[in-house]
C-alpha cells in the first residue's frame, strides 16, 4: 500500500505543490503511449527492443497491458543516445550489459568505443572523398558548353566497372 499527500502552499504570492510520499511507494509506471511519447519510440520499436532482449522484460497489468518503470526509461534513453553514436543493436547490448557495473569493464568500453571511433573515421574520409568528387563535378557541370559532365562521369564510372 502506498500513500501520497499532496497540498499546495502560497509562498510569496506562488502556488507551490508539495507531494509527500510513503516509503514504500512504488515507482511510476508508464503504459506504452506515455512512454513512445517520452521517448519518440514507436510502439513496435518498443516491443521488439523487449523481445530482443534489449529491455529486460516489461511488467504488466493484470490487463496485459505493458507497465514500464523509471528504469525502463532510462535503459530507453542509453539506448536512444547509443543510437545517436552509430552503435549497431548489438553494441548497444553490450553496452547495456556492461553499464551494470561499468568501473569493471571500463576496459571493455573504452575498447568497443575506439573501434566504433575507428568506423566513423574511416566513414568520415569515405565522405570527404565523395564530397571533393561531387564538388568537381558541379563545377565541371557548370563550365560545360554541351552535354552534362555529371551524368558522363556516371557513365564513365559504369565502363569501367565492367
Amino acid at each position: 500500500m502506498s500513500i501520497c499527500l499532496s497540498y499546495s502552499v502560497e509562498h510569496s504570492h506562488e502556488l507551490t505543490t508539495v507531494e509527500f510520499m510513503s516509503a514504500n511507494t512504488q515507482a511510476l509506471q508508464y503504459k506504452i503511449g506515455e512512454v513512445t511519447a517520452k521517448t519518440g519510440f514507436s510502439t513496435d520499436t518498443l516491443r521488439y527492443y523487449e523481445k530482443a532482449g534489449l529491455l529486460k522484460k516489461v511488467a504488466r497489468a493484470a490487463s496485459g497491458v505493458r507497465l514500464y518503470s523509471d528504469k525502463d526509461l532510462s535503459r530507453l534513453r542509453f539506448i536512444q543516445r547509443a543510437k545517436t553514436m552509430n552503435f549497431s543493436l548489438d553494441e548497444i547490448a553490450q553496452l547495456l550489459q556492461m553499464r551494470e557495473n561499468p568501473a569493471k569493464v571500463r576496459r571493455s568500453v573504452r575498447e568497443l568505443t575506439q573501434h566504433k571511433l575507428d568506423q566513423v573515421e574511416t566513414h568520415l574520409q569515405t565522405l570527404i572523398t565523395l564530397r571533393n568528387e561531387l564538388t568537381l563535378l558541379v563545377n565541371m557541370c557548370t563550365g560545360a558548353k554541351e552535354g552534362c559532365p555529371i551524368i558522363d562521369e556516371i557513365d564513365q564510372s559504369k565502363k569501367n566497372a565492367r
